[in-house]
């Protein structure tokens, strides 16, 4: 029986994930090679970034585990989450929820470019011997690949060989986006607590999220960039049909999507507008912006290649979340670090049946509980009265929201809610008091504090 020492891995995909996945199996005594249709400099200068990345606790262990970093140093991080909720559904657009909290226990967020870190990875790997190969991988290519490799995986993100993966139709609830995404990636701002004082006294140390629940969500964290440093992203969704969604269809530029985001602070989320009025593009990188939909849905994580070879989806390719609740890049690198430390203590083939195995470890330990807490942000007709009920009690009670936060990093205490019953339940584990005690508390915030940084500067 071959030891795991020589035997042969191939990932199709240089992003976040698949770089970490690299890594990760090199350095556990693989012979790796590692292939994208993009050269290094291109992967890292000519594609946008993916997302913001932003992983906490759990995900930052997973790189651990592997020797990586999570950039918690130089930052920037995020200690916390600030909300407020517009009601756009009353006429009198009624300013409902407000509060702000630190995440649960001290933990720190931290959001990376990819492609920092994914260059980092890839330079690492190579230093250590892994290949990596600069080519355009088609299904007829993978079946060659793969009947040349003891195991291969595909992190080609939600195209490419992705087809090869069924959707998983008993795992997946959306048919499509229920989002239109904005990210755009901003300097001009500090981190300190004189920025987004008026939200608590953090300040820019805690992301800023609001709600409009007729238009959608608006989402300012910390951000490292590739080029610029520590800088801010904002990421936005636009629910179909809104005027939100109208504006963002025009952005065709970093200048113009900050024009966009502007133009929407101005006239729904004018609390912020100080901040973002100091806002400036990245203007070395023409890439710091992205738009488009994420249809949310989950794969087999198990394919076949013309030739009856098996391979696995790893990340996106895999599970493909929208980015509300910041789950894509947390689970495509809990899913690496898994598959990697599973990989280096088999010493069987990696057939079928030992890699439906092993995703399917990975959908019951984290998949499907990220699956529901993304819904839950999304404000899912399933889902809506228990975000109500959570997000009314944040409003009252301080501890509370702190471990609301931690779904964000460890999703899976949701999955036990089921009905209103057990969402109070919830409440009361967390609170250390009675749900409706809470909730009998609760008044709307009437109006929410403005931003004076103009006139502090």
């Amino acid at each position: 029986m071959p030891t795991k020492h020589g035997r042969k891995a191939a990932i199709i995909g240089a992003g976040q994930t698949g770089v970490t996945a690299a890594v990760g199996l090199l350095e556990n005594g693989f012979d790796v090679t590692l292939y994208s249709d993009r050269n290094q400099r291109s992967l890292r200068e000519d594609v946008p970034a993916t997302g913001t990345a932003l992983i906490f606790g759990e995900s930052q262990r997973a790189e651990a585990s592997l020797g990586l970093t999570s950039y918690l140093e130089p930052g920037p991080t995020s200690t916390g989450l600030s909300v407020r909720l517009v009601d756009g559904r009353e006429p009198a657009r009624p300013e409902v929820i407000a509060f702000d909290a630190g995440f649960d226990g001290g933990t720190r967020g931290v959001a990376v470019d990819t492609r920092l870190k994914a260059d980092d990875r890839l330079t690492r790997f190579q230093e250590r011997g892994g290949r990596f190969r600069v080519e355009q991988v088609d299904p007829e290519r993978l079946d060659a690949i793969a009947g040349e490799h003891d195991l291969t995986l595909v992190a080609t993100g939600r195209s490419g060989l992705s087809s090869l993966f069924p959707v998983d139709a008993t795992r997946t609830v959306y048919d499509r986006p229920q989002r239109r995404l904005l990210m755009l990636t901003v300097t001009g701002l500090g981190h300190g607590p004189e920025v987004f004082a008026h939200r608590g006294p953090a300040g820019g140390r805690h992301s800023a999220f609001s709600f409009i629940t007729d238009q959608g969500e608006a989402w300012w964290g910390p951000y490292l960039h590739k080029d610029a440093g520590p800088s801010w992203s904002f990421l936005t969704w636009a629910k179909p049909g809104s005027e939100w969604e109208r504006r963002y269809a025009d952005v065709d530029s970093a200048a113009s999507a900050l024009q966009a985001v502007i133009d929407v602070h101005r006239d729904y989320l004018d609390w912020d507008l100080p901040e973002v009025l100091s806002l400036k593009v990245i203007e070395e990188d023409p890439h710091s912006w992205i738009t488009g939909a994420v249809t949310q849905l989950v794969r087999r994580g198990v394919g076949h290649t013309a030739g009856g070879h098996v391979v696995a989806a790893l990340g996106d390719t895999a599970v493909a979340y929208d980015p509300i609740a910041g789950q894509g890049a947390q689970g495509g690198l809990v899913q690496a670090a898994a598959l990697v430390h599973k990989a280096a203590a088999h010493d069987g083939p990696f057939d079928s049946a030992w890699l439906t195995d092993a995703f399917d470890e990975f959908y019951d330990r984290r998949a499907r509980a990220a699956q529901l807490v993304t819904r839950l942000y999304l404000g899912d007709d399933e889902l809506h009265d228990y975000g109500d009920l959570f997000f009314a009690a944040a409003h009252v009670h301080e501890g509370f929201a702190s471990k609301l936060f931690s779904l964000l990093d460890n999703p899976k205490p949701f999955e036990k809610v089921t009905s209103v019953e057990t969402a109070k339940a919830l409440i009361t584990e967390w609170a250390g008091e009675p749900a409706d005690d809470i909730l009998g508390r609760f008044s709307p915030a009437g109006r929410f504090a403005r931003s004076d940084l103009v006139r502090a500067a």
